[in-house]
């Protein structure tokens, strides 16, 4: 079984001067600017590095969450402490490499420790049996990150089963300002104080935590997965409502369809929801707390490994949020926005209708009205390469300005479980094959 050898200094001259013609070409790469997550020598569309071999295998992206914010209260960051996130893969393979991200840093975050290994069982911070792995970057066991930046690990070897829990552990002996953080996680991560980093037990984890921190991305290297699936979402992407720790956001729903499923197309899916997230605006301070989808779109989707297709569900809070947007041409032309860049870059896009929201504290007739109209440019086919009818898919028959209610989670706009598996289930998986064809 072939896998990817390790980086080697000898061609680190060649590699930097190949990344620098690969930033003149692809400008949307954000590397030095301070303003941005640097995809560190991943290559403009995030497909295989420049010390992948040519065949047996590649690079893909098994699991990847986007950074929302500087996590509150953390000036300090975590000095002296290990985070040990769990992250649950949608493809396995023969080794890994992880994405860390300092994005809302206010000072440089130095990694002295940074592992990885399988969990003993889901959720759990002990490491199943001879699968601790300590991570190395550009063969150094320490990294700095400067503020606003990211780096990539090198890869290690190590056989990842498909839908494994990872542990990913990283150890910051300093304070490193504001720690760049994933709020919505749905899935228990665990700290522990001191450099535990190489820890099989999860004895010194007692601290639990809601959410992701740092890690932002791992890509396996796989002789079976061809690609992946990045869904570009806001919180119904991301899951908020789906049943904490046990994976059943409507992207995890898909990778089981794709894993599962005959002559299914065998792809990573990468969640790249944020909550609250919105097509044309962000939030306040700087870098932006709940980057927009236009602003996010490159770092979050363009430059993840290995994607071949992108899935869109966004807009409603465009419509729901202040200020609203009550034009819908303008969410629309957001959304053409977004298109055009995938196409630009070879990748097909599948747009996701507006679900109903009647019942929602928000809801007015008049923003129903944008909702629909929205839906109704999608659906003429000119906006994305094709549609998932997300609102045909979980409306009420008998009033279809409402989720069905076996489908809503209670707050009439975020599904049940069941709801998101309807999601996942509504997708016609052959529109994931296929070239872009949508006349903008």
């Amino acid at each position: 079984m072939s896998a990817p050898p390790m980086p080697r200094r000898t061609v680190f001259a060649l590699m930097a001067a190949l990344a620098a013609v690969a930033v003149l070409v692809a400008t949307a790469i954000f590397v030095g600017t301070g303003r941005g997550e640097g995809d560190l020598g991943a290559g403009s569309r995030g497909h295989r590095g420049p010390a992948t071999p040519a065949s047996g295998g590649g690079w893909v992206g098994s699991w990847s969450a986007s950074p929302a914010a500087a996590e509150p209260d953390t000036t300090d960051g975590y000095a002296g402490m290990s985070i040990r996130n769990v992250v649950h893969l949608s493809v396995g393979g023969s080794s890994a490499r992880i994405h860390l991200s300092n994005l809302y840093g206010s000072r440089p975050l130095d990694i002295t420790h940074a592992s990885l290994a399988v969990a003993a069982a889901p959720g759990t911070p002990g490491a199943a049996a001879g699968t601790m792995r300590r991570l190395t970057f550009d063969e150094g066991t320490a990294v700095t990150i400067p503020a606003g930046q990211a780096v990539r690990s090198d890869p290690v070897r190590l056989n990842i089963p498909d839908a494994a829990d990872l542990l990913v552990t990283t150890y910051s002996p300093t304070p490193s300002g504001s720690v760049t953080y994933h709020p919505h996680a749905r899935q228990t991560s665990y700290l522990a104080h001191g450099n535990r980093a190489a820890d099989t037990m999860g004895a010194a984890y007692t601290e639990q935590s809601p959410y992701w921190r740092y890690l932002t991305a791992v890509d396996v290297w796989s002789e079976d997965a061809t690609g992946a699936v990045a869904v570009l979402g806001d919180s119904i992407t991301d899951g908020i409502s789906s049943t904490a720790g046990t994976n059943r956001r409507w992207p995890d729903f898909l990778a089981r369809r794709l894993r599962e499923e005959p002559g299914a197309p065998r792809y990573g899916v990468l969640n790249q929801g944020i909550s609250g997230n919105r097509v044309l605006s962000s939030g306040r301070n700087f870098p932006p707390d709940n980057p927009s989808a236009l602003s996010r779109f490159d770092r979050d989707v363009l430059s993840r490994t290995g994607v071949k297709v992108v899935i869109i569900e966004l807009g409603v809070n465009d419509i729901l949020r202040n200020p609203h947007v009550t034009d819908p041409d303008e969410i629309v032309s957001g959304l053409r926005t977004l298109t055009r860049q995938a196409h630009a870059r070879g990748l097909r896009v599948i747009g996701a209708t507006l679900m109903p929201f009647e019942g929602h504290r928000g809801f007015t007739p008049e923003l129903n009205a944008v909702r629909e109209g929205v839906n109704a440019r999608i659906r003429s086919g000119n906006v994305f390469d094709s549609v998932v009818d997300f609102d045909a898919a979980l409306r009420d028959p008998a009033h279809p300005l409402r989720l069905l209610p076996a489908y809503d989670s209670g707050d009439h706009l975020h599904p049940s479980d069941e709801g998101y598996a309807a999601m996942a289930r509504s997708l016609n998986l052959r529109q994931l094959q296929g070239v872009p064809t949508a006349a903008l």
